[in-house]
């Protein structure tokens, strides 16, 4: 298993938009690097909150709910950012879509600019064949609310090539993820 450089990723990732990685003035990067891209999120995040549940409520992810988020677009609002609550997190989605190849699958890992203020970005593997936005989940670990930027830069992907084919891709088992247009909540197969 390899892991692909800036050049193969440029030319085995479909990434719509790509971006090259170069200095952008006072944001957070994104765009192709060394060995992975950096994705940027998106505009679209869904902010945990307990307000809705009298503090009641209890996370489950085979009946989970949209009530126990708050809904903000920051297009719609005028800002440039959100603010994740003390020990919460949010859900969002990335700027970026992606097609990855049958012989790759790429991990996602924060980017170091939130990880040293307290914030956690969390993604499964995009396994091979998945397609769509990836829906990111950031936690916020301090006990102080934090600030996310939208359209700039909040993880990287690493994309290992596999010396073989897999004999079932994402695609094969009609992945219950695949080809989402967007920030998507957890789903369990009925």
């Amino acid at each position: 298993m390899t892991v692909l450089c800036d050049r193969q990723i440029e030319n085995l990732i479909s990434i719509e938009p790509f971006q090259q990685n170069k200095q952008r003035s006072g944001t957070v990067s994104y765009g192709v690097s060394s060995y992975g891209y950096d994705v940027r999120v998106g505009t679209k995040f869904k902010i945990f909150t307990n307000a809705t549940s009298g503090g009641l409520a209890v996370i489950d992810p085979k009946k989970f709910t949209d009530d126990l988020f708050v809904s903000v677009d920051t297009d719609s609002t005028g800002l440039d950012h959100i603010i994740i609550p003390p020990n919460s997190f949010v859900l969002c989605e990335t700027v970026e879509v992606f097609e990855i190849p049958r012989d790759v699958l790429a991990i996602c890992v924060g980017k170091s600019t939130y990880a040293r203020c307290g914030l956690i970005v969390n993604v499964t593997p995009l396994e091979p064949q998945w397609r769509g936005k990836i829906t990111l989940e950031i936690s916020n670990t301090t006990p102080l609310p934090a600030k996310i930027y939208a359209n700039e830069g909040i993880a990287q992907l690493i994309f290992l090539q596999a010396s073989q084919v897999c004999d079932i891709s994402y695609a094969d088992k009609n992945g219950k993820y695949q080809d989402q247009k967007g920030l998507t909540l957890p789903m369990v197969d009925s």
